[in-house]
């Protein structure tokens, strides 16, 4: 949504909205412990491993990738914060 949209909603629309926003935020944390926990995992296991291949380390970029894809996307939730913030609906 962008910020003209979510100046027309109302404040019913925009109290369901951040509803869906926290909700968000806490599986995307939930998600980032997770793949952090997989990588930490695949770390370990590697370091412990007596046959240290490189080969096993290429898997453990997905999870990275995911989590810093999540950590780069909070400026589409920033529009919505700022017009609660506005209207005093925090």
């Amino acid at each position: 949504m962008e910020k003209k949209d979510l100046n027309l909603l109302t404040e019913q629309e925009l109290l369901l909205e951040k509803k869906k926003l926290k909700n968000s935020k806490i599986m995307h944390a939930t998600l980032i412990g997770f793949l952090g926990g997989i990588l930490l995992f695949g770390v370990v296991a590697w370091i412990l491993s007596p046959d240290r291949k490189m080969g096993f380390l290429i898997p453990m970029i997905i999870p990275v990738v995911m989590i810093y894809r999540m950590m780069k996307d909070p400026k589409q939730n920033k529009d919505l914060e700022e017009v609660l913030k506005e209207r005093g609906l925090n």
